[in-house]
């Protein structure tokens, strides 16, 4: 985000809930097995009595399972009357909307594409489904990436058609569902936009080509080495893919959506940019903010519930920072004002100081403090010791002594020593 005097700073964190959804997809489409669709039906709740009974229900299921696959081999086959066939006729908004999306996703290349029910009811002619949209990006995503839908059917004539298809419970838009994607490869990016001219979404994808190599030279260990970043028409669009109020992510220039501690084969995030707040940026600052959100996509399989957001967040803008001969006033210039006005931190940030919607010098004070703490850990112990430490935190399972282990075992300190030693170097540094 943008501080006071145009200090720009990065606050683009990585928003760390389970089952994250990613806003992206589709050019060449490979379906995914048929069976994906025959989940176990969910039984009636007591309070329905009008839904049919678990065999009718199983065998709605079956069959809007193979509505569904009838789908997704219409889009793997960019066949826009089989895609379309599978609504209901009635349906007129619903047609016009899926005719518009299968000409959004274009340009996006997936790998797969298939949808997984996990639930359904059925009343008589007419069922209501749960389900996830499972996709993969071609080069980018080992793995596909999930976004819940809720949808309605009716039968006509032993035949399943579709009637509504939205998003689900703490479901979000996708993009494609905003417009027309385009899509532009860089060397190590791919970059899908909306709303968006060719040469905008070519300089950021040289931008965020950059910022891989300096997080691989930061980060040891496996990673995709690769980012797909999104950009939205405006800060709402880009609040839409988030599933949140746009109020929330105005002055954000950047976020990271994915999934947490995953372990074994972890799809690749997302990069979704506000084209405004970041359009604001110098080239500077444009690279900080993406070398940060790039910084997330490489440690995500090492960040969990026990990671606390001082230290993901303090990490990434120290890998942002790297070797830019940025002094530690320009960097933390909130936290430094706090220092010399006398209210220098007593205690590292908490969670809750990272909100976008709180106050915007508590969140760059957080970002900052966050910061400091890891570099003071990279310069006090090495920053292999703080990558190393940075592993183990997240690996402990759980949020409570999670630090404390990872000091003992890592640095051969306690907490309140490293927080008191932090305490130390924010007065040093910032005094």
């Amino acid at each position: 985000m943008t501080g006071r005097n145009g200090q720009h700073r990065t606050a683009a964190r990585s928003r760390r809930r389970g089952g994250r959804r990613a806003a992206a997809t589709a050019l060449t489409l490979l379906l995914l097995p048929a069976t994906g669709c025959a989940a176990p039906a969910k039984a009636p709740r007591a309070d329905s009595p009008r839904t049919d009974s678990p065999r009718a229900t199983a065998t709605a299921t079956a069959g809007i399972g193979r509505t569904l696959d009838r789908r997704a081999t219409a889009l793997a086959d960019r066949d826009e009357h089989a895609y379309l066939a599978v609504l209901d006729p009635e349906s007129h908004a619903l047609r016009a909307s899926a005719r518009a999306e299968f000409e959004n996703l274009a340009e996006v290349p997936a790998g797969s594409w298939e949808y997984r029910l996990t639930s359904v009811e059925r009343t008589g002619d007419r069922a209501t489904a749960s389900a996830e949209l499972r996709y993969r990006i071609t080069g980018y995503d080992s793995a596909p990436v999930t976004a819940s839908r809720a949808m309605r059917l009716t039968e006509h004539d032993g035949h399943w058609y579709l009637t509504a298809d939205e998003p689900g419970a703490d479901g979000a838009q996708q993009l494609w569902q905003q417009g027309p994607v385009r899509a532009v490869r860089g060397e190590r990016s791919l970059v899908l936009g909306v709303g968006q001219d060719e040469r905008r979404l070519r300089r950021i994808a040289a931008t965020a080509d950059l910022a891989v190599p300096a997080v691989d030279d930061a980060w040891p260990g496996r990673w995709s080495r690769r980012v797909v970043l999104l950009v939205p028409g405006s800060p709402a669009d880009m609040a839409a893919l988030l599933g949140e109020p746009a109020d929330n992510y105005r002055s954000i220039a950047a976020v990271t959506t994915g999934e947490t501690g995953r372990t074994g084969a972890s799809p690749a995030d997302r990069v979704i940019v506000n084209p405004e707040a970041y359009g604001g940026l110098g080239d500077f600052g444009q690279r900080v903010v993406l070398t940060h959100e790039t910084t997330h996509v490489a440690t995500r399989t090492a960040t969990s519930a026990a990671t606390p957001l001082w230290l993901s967040e303090g990490f990434a803008d120290l890998v942002a920072y790297r070797g830019t001969g940025r002094g530690a006033g320009r960097i933390a210039p909130e936290l430094q004002r706090a220092v010399r006005g006398g209210e220098a931190p007593e205690t590292l940030p908490s969670d809750a100081d990272f909100a976008f919607a709180g106050d915007a010098d508590l969140l760059a004070r957080a970002y900052e403090s966050g910061w400091l703490a890891c570099e003071m850990i990279a310069e006090r112990w090495g920053e292999r010791k703080l990558t190393d430490f940075y592993r183990a935190v997240g690996a402990h399972g759980h949020r409570k002594g999670a630090v404390a282990a990872a000091a003992h075992d890592v640095l051969a300190t306690t907490e309140d020593a490293l927080t008191e030693r932090w305490r130390a170097f924010v007065r040093q540094r910032l005094g």
